[in-house]
């Protein structure tokens, strides 16, 4: 059922607090509007954790020739990651922009190597870094409990409206990433309590209710 953390009203789902914009955003990648601009905006490359490092290490040769020329070199120089400010792994970045997995399509699509890799039969179950597959999700990990929250970023605009459109909430549009970090009860047991909150509160009932 929702509880309230300090001002927020979050899903309590096993040892996990989730925001209630899983339950009440729409969201659905229109990647011919955004063409993958997530990828290639910010100030840091994706999160990643040391295992997910070592993988896409070791991976690396299943999709070196999709690289960039520049993210070849920076790879030689620097290798495949570093701690940004806050001290949080990250892929490396070159160009001012680009994750140094980013490849690009026809049309100026940006694409990611390690999943194009993937989708080839190359990487065995690994897709890509969780922080990127679970995205517009972001995780903080506390001692007791992991905070699950939505990332708002103007440039999924056209995610939010192609959700809308489409009728496919946040949590059932990351249906897959959510299941394969958290796993199948965990994520049964999240659709059970956001049918149970949009029953009784509809779109942004319990925040309403609070002003």
């Amino acid at each position: 059922m929702p509880i309230e953390e300090s001002t927020e009203y979050m899903l309590q789902i096993k040892d996990t607090l989730v925001s209630l914009d899983l339950a009440e955003q729409f969201f659905c990648c229109d990647i011919s509007k955004c063409l993958g601009e997530c990828c290639i905006e910010g100030d840091a490359g994706a999160p990643l954790t040391p295992e997910e490092r070592d993988e896409i290490d070791r991976l690396l040769p299943a999709f070196a020739d999709r690289l960039l020329p520049s993210a070849k070199e920076r790879i030689a120089e620097a290798g495949t990651s570093y701690l940004d400010p806050d001290g949080d792994l990250v892929t490396q970045i070159v160009d001012g922009r680009n994750c140094i997995y980013t490849c690009y399509a026809a049309g100026g699509v940006c694409q990611c190597a390690i999943e194009c890799a993937y989708n080839e039969g190359k990487t065995g179950k690994f897709r890509k870094p969780s922080s990127c597959a679970l995205y517009p999700v972001r995780l903080t990990h506390y001692p007791t409990f992991t905070a699950v929250n939505y990332h708002k970023w103007k440039i999924c605009k056209s995610a939010e409206q192609n959700g809308r459109k489409l009728g496919v909430r946040l949590y059932q549009f990351l249906k897959g990433p959510l299941t394969d970090y958290f796993g199948e009860e965990w994520y049964a047991e999240l659709c059970e309590a956001i049918e149970a909150y949009l029953a009784e509160y509809g779109d942004g009932g319990v925040i309403e209710s609070r002003n």
